[in-house]
């Protein structure tokens, strides 16, 4: 760890996006090791606005400029899907540590360039799958490491909710939109995650909003194991709002009810030779266990549980699933 890495870890924000304060400044605010030191967008005024509503000291005028800062250790990268890989590789050649939220990038091709000047540049870089920091996601993996489920046999994961604005930039091929990126790619990291490994797509069926964008889609898998996977996701579609994940073993079964958002409301069921129980857990925000993972990671040299390599094969699974719906894979831009 160099000077300028220690505590507290200074932050840059590439653009004024919605999910920042949520993701980043809010839990910055009771971290005392971070503090969210400058923003940038496209628009000069957004980005001054921005900074003002949010007691950030320094707005720049671009990207480029927020990036070569000297006196930022990392980016947050909440731009479009389509934008991760270019904006990511640019701060990593300045040096910079990353956050960049999901998806990694546009398909799995650019997540493996991405991965590889992670891995030269000894700089930390990760993904921003939040739910996978809050001691439920954690407390599950140990259950099934336990054995109380037996045997993996079936998993099923589905994020569900409604997105009925459809100039909204997630309906956006050009931006590398879809309901398989936006909701989609938290579905495929927990029956990966849960699941032990990176499943082959047996199936997989879209609904469009037009003959490139899917709203929904639902994909069946089979894992090397010999277990099975189910993936369903939407933005828009009969089944309005639904966060879910099932284990089942030949033993037992795991139900959780919203694993993605557990401070908002959770629910984890468990049933076993052991019996039946439900189990409850901190309402701390799933976003304030990420951030404080990245800072253990900049600041300590900790390991983080989302990688770039993590983040490939999620990308692998995804460009999968477009591939067998029918559907082009997204593309950088």
């Amino acid at each position: 760890m160099t000077a300028k890495e220690a505590a507290p870890l200074r932050i840059g924000i590439l653009g004024a996006a919605r999910i920042a304060p949520m993701a980043l400044i809010k839990p910055a605010k009771s971290n005392a090791e971070v503090v969210v030191a400058a923003v940038a967008a496209r628009d000069a005024s957004h980005a001054r606005a921005f900074a003002a509503k949010h007691d950030i000291t320094r707005v720049h005028e671009s990207y480029e400029t927020l990036i070569a800062e000297p006196d930022l250790d990392a980016i947050y990268n909440p731009l479009p899907n389509s934008l991760h890989g270019r904006w990511t590789r640019a701060a990593l050649a300045t040096g910079k540590h990353v956050l960049c939220e999901k998806p990694f990038t546009a398909n799995a091709a650019e997540s493996r360039e991405v991965a590889e000047l992670a891995a030269k540049s000894v700089r930390v870089v990760m993904e921003a799958f939040h739910y996978r920091y809050h001691p439920l996601a954690l407390r599950i993996e140990q259950i099934i490491a336990s054995g109380e489920l037996g045997k993996l046999q079936r998993l099923e994961a589905t994020l569900c909710y409604p997105l009925p604005q459809f100039s909204n930039i997630r309906y956006n091929y050009s931006l590398a939109g879809g309901a398989t990126m936006d909701a989609g790619c938290y579905a495929v990291h927990m029956v990966r995650t849960f699941g032990g490994g990176t499943p082959e797509v047996v199936s997989a069926q879209g609904k469009l909003r037009d003959p490139q964008i899917d709203r929904a889609m639902t994909a069946e898998l089979r894992f090397p194991g010999g277990h099975t996977g189910r993936v369903r996701c939407s933005m828009w579609s009969a089944n309005l709002l639904q966060m879910s994940a099932r284990v089942v073993g030949d033993q037992g079964e795991l139900r959780v009810l919203n694993p993605v958002m557990p401070q908002l409301f959770h629910r984890l069921c468990v049933r076993s030779a052991d019996g039946e129980r439900v189990e409850q857990f901190s309402r701390r925000a799933s976003y304030a266990y990420q951030l404080d993972a990245f800072a253990a990671a900049v600041l300590r040299g900790q390991a983080v549980k989302t990688t770039p390599q993590d983040a490939v094969e999620n990308m692998t699974v995804i460009d999968a699933i477009y591939r067998t719906a029918g559907l082009p894979l997204r593309e950088p831009s």
